[in-house]
């Protein structure tokens, strides 16, 4: 795939690798995402622990990367922008985050895969990409 930038393949690698990784977590521990949505409805002090974070990587990812011109800078530059709006969610109105979070605990084990085979096509992107520019 051609790209404009080797921070889009980079990020497309890291990406990649994060959600092959959280794919794994839920297929081998599906009741530790479970544990983790009961602690989060428990504890909002722990929401917006995560809210922080979770905010300043979608904040860092828009800054460092806002580029639209081919589909794989396009799928980096959105998924910035959803973190930034997901962090956002979790330090405002975290209520409606919560309700969908619990709701998918239901298909831990398709979100799971779904995770992984995305995951897959990230890192293969970023690490077979070229850069054009």
């Amino acid at each position: 795939m051609d790209t404009i930038s080797v921070l889009t393949l980079r990020l497309a690698e890291a990406i990649g690798l994060y959600l092959i990784v959280i794919g794994i977590s839920g297929l081998a521990g599906p009741q530790r995402w479970r544990a983790v949505m009961d602690d989060l409805e428990r504890l909002p002090g722990l929401v917006m622990a995560l809210g922080f974070p979770v905010f300043l990587v979608g904040a860092a990812l828009i800054l460092i990367h806002s580029i639209w011109r081919d589909p794989l800078s396009i799928l980096v530059s959105l998924i910035g922008y959803v973190a930034l709006a997901e962090g956002a969610l979790l330090l405002a109105v975290p209520a409606p985050l919560l309700k969908l979070g619990r709701w998918s605990l239901r298909y831990i084990r398709g979100w799971a895969i779904a995770s992984i085979l995305l995951g897959l096509l990230f890192f293969y992107a970023g690490l077979t990409g070229r850069a054009t520019l």
